[in-house]
């Protein structure tokens, strides 16, 4: 359902993303997961449709971003690390924003506007302006309004940033209740323990190169470690690979 094949982007002389190739398949959840400044943003601006690569190919479903970039986006719903919004409007009048900008049809838009709503807990303030809204409030805002075209995929960036445990709870619940119908979710983030509480597979990235990929056991595996904890197996994967970064033979990690 995402496919990358040789992705690499360049800043000037930084190599931001290395050659990497990813296939996640349909109804999955997969995390990914890296250092500061590993290449984590930059590949989802660019899976996103927000930058474009300098080689490489990026498929959501079949669809070629680089060739048919407003076709691929129609089955993306976006969640970014901080809610931008438009706090003038009220959360029903947003969503009828983000709507219009999907062609979601009006007829229906009433009945799904608020039946996503009330799954993220704000149908109570559908008509109050967003600016009342709390960082976590906001955040599940984003996240209604990403999912309201019905995408096929799902990109976010950070998602539980600001979202008390009790919101943390609900959104777990309802990426994997998308999942299971088939939605495919790609997830950024720094919160390893989301990662390994949620996500099917996870793939680790290190100086803008894919390290490793997998399940947990297939990690834990490649690591040659006995925990069942990510954050173990992350600080062992990615100390190997800063230490052997470029020889494809030290430690196994490398693509």
């Amino acid at each position: 359902m995402i496919e990358t094949k040789n992705l690499t982007k360049r800043y000037g002389s930084l190599l931001a993303v290395d050659r990497l190739d990813l296939n996640i398949s349909q109804g999955s959840i997969f995390g990914f997961i890296g250092p500061n400044g590993a290449g984590k943003t930059t590949t989802i601006k660019m899976l996103a449709g927000l930058i474009e690569p300098d080689t490489g190919t990026i498929l959501i479903g079949s669809t070629d971003m680089c060739r048919e970039p407003v076709k691929a986006k129609q089955q993306i719903g976006f969640i970014p690390d901080r809610p931008y919004l438009y706090e003038k409007l009220t959360g029903l009048e947003f969503l009828k924003f983000t709507a219009d900008l999907y062609g979601v049809e009006a007829s229906g838009f009433l009945d799904k506007a608020e039946t996503i709503l009330d799954k993220f807990s704000l149908i109570d303030w559908k008509n109050e302006l967003i600016e009342a809204y709390s960082h976590g409030m906001k955040q599940r805002l984003i996240m209604s309004a990403a999912i309201l075209h019905d995408p096929e995929i799902i990109i976010v960036d950070e998602p539980m940033i600001g979202l008390d445990p009790a919101g943390i709870k609900m959104v777990k619940h309802l990426f994997r209740e998308l999942a299971d119908s088939g939605k495919t979710f790609f997830i950024s983030t720094h919160t390893l323990s989301i990662a390994q509480d949620l996500c099917d597979t996870i793939g680790i990235i290190q100086q803008g190169k894919l390290i490793a990929t997998g399940t947990l056991d297939d990690l834990n595996i490649l690591a040659h470690a006995s925990s069942e904890d990510l954050e173990a197996v992350f600080l062992k994967l990615t100390r190997e690979a800063s230490f052997h970064q470029g020889d494809p033979e030290a430690g196994g990690i490398l693509p």
